[in-house]
């Protein structure tokens, strides 16, 4: 039900910078071992691990982290391997300066990152092409000196929108070279806890593969629902390691709930093809696989949709997807579910959340049409487009084969799930959890409402409250909700991890900066999390 902003205000670049074809290797970018001493190098030991993150037919993204596990920092640094397979760079974070002669890679430092402390690291990223072989380097120098090398592929590498690799989605490798393998890093740039846990549903838990219960908190990262079809890019802000070591940072956030557009997945004529199609997609599947290596789990938010709609609560008068409609539009939200359905089949540390929050009801002007059109879609009174119900959206996504749970918002923005047990879809899978919102605005926003309409729910199927907030600068209503849902053994996450302009003034706006610093409303939900433990 939160406003979500024109942002007409572009940001710099996207994070993904372009690499020429043919670059010319440096030749001074490399000091050889045998000029330096014995004492310059004890003082200068490095550590690199080399990850795969994301792997399809003829292409991948790879995250590299530098250890410094020296005595002294490393300043003016270049790293430099050398690939065994034919990669080739051909997109890279603005992380360094990337030069390529055939299979040999020199990496320079940035501005912001050349002096890397004792135990401290930092993180590099990049994007490239393969033929014959995506086998990943495992040797590795800093400023000429042999460093300790791990070279591991993400269980979910192969979670990708073009994905026709033999490996299995969760297939995972790992091959140690040399002597001092990092331990697990503590720095900014680099992954703060293993990968996350694959989930399904059992009786009203969510559980991992071995059948522990994992109760969800975390936080929503808004932007790659509205920057693209305006025409700013894909992500409102940074998407990288430092980012997300930034949240992990409040607290035990094991959740980040991503809205998406579907005509920016789909590649619809109306989005600027920059940021729409196989782009848009890989920058989501990256993220995902970001966060995985992170141990967070990943909500993928249908969030808007095509569509006209004029009547009660309309959010604007477009048919194009620029902003919330009362349910999602058939004609591209079934593609958008099929096609990111057999994008992350097999990585169960991805759940889909349907659609943001349906308001059918206000359509329809009737409580039960409202839950019909919310269950079955098609011709729905008041909605100028056929609906997508949410048992087509089920059917599409498992007639793929993907067993992801799935989130199912209630009526009134979510907010209502009087009616979710009564109209719940069927599943063959049997892995939906019931979404709800929740902000001290709504009509159930006091714990006699929570205890009569939620709680119910919660004794039958996991409940994923997917937005909570206030939007008065402050931490009443967050302290009090969190604390009954922490009776009820069920998790939350907060809108929203943003920075946008005017704070919390403007909104539930947890943060002031990517850095972490929090908002009066954003220090509170802090504090939650952070006694959590």
């Amino acid at each position: 039900m939160i406003a979500r902003p024109d942002r007409t205000r572009g940001r710099a670049h996207p994070r993904l910078l372009a690499v020429p074809a043919a670059l010319a290797l440096a030749a001074a970018a490399t000091l050889t071992p045998a000029l330096l001493s014995s004492a310059a190098a004890a003082a200068n030991s490095c550590s690199v691990t080399y990850t795969t993150a994301s792997q399809w037919a003829g292409g991948f993204q790879a995250n590299v982290t530098i250890d410094n596990t020296g005595t002294s920092a490393l300043s003016s640094w270049t790293l430099t391997f050398t690939f065994p397979g034919d990669q080739k760079i051909t997109s890279a974070w603005e992380d360094g300066t990337y030069t390529q002669t055939g299979e040999a890679v020199s990496i320079t430092n940035a501005s912001y990152n050349g002096s890397i402390a004792p135990g401290a690291s930092t993180g590099l990223g990049f994007q490239g092409t393969w033929t014959n072989s995506d086998t990943a380097p495992t040797s590795f120098a800093i400023n000429g000196v042999a460093c300790g090398a791990t070279a591991t592929t993400s269980p979910s590498a192969t979670a990708s929108t073009t994905a026709t690799a033999s490996a299995s989605a969760s297939a995972s490798s790992t091959a140690t070279a040399t002597s001092s393998a990092s331990s697990p890093p503590t720095g900014t740039g680099t992954p703060t806890s293993g990968p996350a846990p694959q989930l399904h549903v059992s009786g009203n838990k969510l559980v991992d593969a071995s059948g522990n219960t994992v109760v969800l908190h975390g936080v929503d990262r808004s932007g790659t629902e509205y920057e693209c079809v305006q025409g700013n890019g894909i992500f409102d802000g940074p998407n990288d390691q430092a980012s997300i070591t930034a949240m992990k940072t409040w607290g035990p956030v094991n959740a980040v709930r991503v809205p998406l557009n579907e005509a920016c997945w789909n590649g619809e004529s109306y989005v600027n093809s920059a940021y729409a199609g196989t782009t848009y997609q890989q920058a989501i599947v990256n993220y995902v696989n970001l966060l995985n290596a992170n141990g967070i789990d990943a909500i993928l938010d249908l969030h808007w949709t095509d569509g006209v709609y004029t009547g009660n609560s309309s959010g604007c008068s477009s048919a194009q997807a620029t902003c919330q409609k009362p349910m999602p539009d058939a004609a591209q939200a079934i593609p958008f579910w099929t096609s990111v359905a057999k994008t992350f089949k097999g990585d169960n540390a991805v759940i889909f959340d349907l659609f943001n929050e349906p308001y059918a009801s206000r359509a329809t002007g009737n409580t039960t049409t409202g839950w019909q059109c919310w269950l079955s879609g098609g011709t729905c009174s008041g909605i100028g487009y056929q609906a997508a119900g949410m048992q087509s959206m089920v059917t599409a996504v498992r007639s793929t084969g993907a067993a992801n749970v799935l989130m199912l918002g209630g009526e009134e923005y979510s907010n209502d799930l009087t009616g979710w047990l009564q109209y719940e879809p069927t599943d063959p899978d049997g892995n939906l959890v019931a979404s709800w919102h929740s902000y001290n605005f709504n009509t159930c926003s006091n714990q006699s409402c929570w205890t009569s309409q939620l709680a119910p729910v919660i004794a039958k199927v996991p409940v994923i409250p997917g937005e909570i907030g206030e939007n008065d600068c402050a931490g009443g209503y967050v302290d009090s909700l969190t604390s009954w849902l922490e009776s009820e053994n069920t998790g939350f996450l907060a809108w929203t991890w943003d920075d946008w302009t005017g704070g919390c003034s403007s909104g539930p706006v947890l943060i002031t900066d990517y850095t972490g610093t929090p908002t009066a409303y954003g220090a509170a939900y802090k504090a939650i999390l952070q006694a959590l433990g």
